[in-house]
């Protein structure tokens, strides 16, 4: 829609039938949600703390925590000559507790990711490494 002089646009809305009206109406209210939805991502942006609580048995894995908007990753990478094994347990109140395992190999990393369910302030990761059996 073209801005035009209030004055005119006012003695044409005048004359306006209801359904155009309408139909103007129905259109600002559309723009004003397609705004809503562009600035949405901004809004539900959370910010978070991550705190790891490591058990490493004394074997060489570095732990890397990539915060995201709506997920948690943790890189795991294996600087033995043999295979870990690592147990994940997440807690961020209110969410549910999650668990998750990974067998990382030698010199390789591997991920394990948490997706939020609901708004988190802190995530607590557990994790314990272990050589792995076989």
């Amino acid at each position: 829609m073209i801005p035009v002089n209030s004055s005119l646009s006012r003695r044409h809305d005048q004359g306006a039938s209801p359904a155009r009206r309408t139909f103007q109406g129905l259109a600002a209210l559309t723009a004003i949600m397609a705004l809503a939805v562009l600035y949405m991502p901004a809004a539900v942006a959370q910010t978070y703390t991550v705190k790891i609580h490591p058990t490493l048995n004394e074997l060489d894995v570095k732990i890397e925590p990539v915060s995201q908007t709506a997920m948690l990753v943790i890189k795991l990478t294996n600087a033995t000559e043999q295979k870990v094994r690592c147990k994940l347990r997440y807690e961020a109140s209110p969410q549910t507790p999650y668990r998750s395992s990974v067998n990382v190999g030698p010199g390789k990393t591997e991920q394990s990711v948490f997706r939020a369910q609901r708004k988190w302030f802190n995530v607590d990761v557990y994790v314990e490494c272990e050589a792995a059996k076989g």
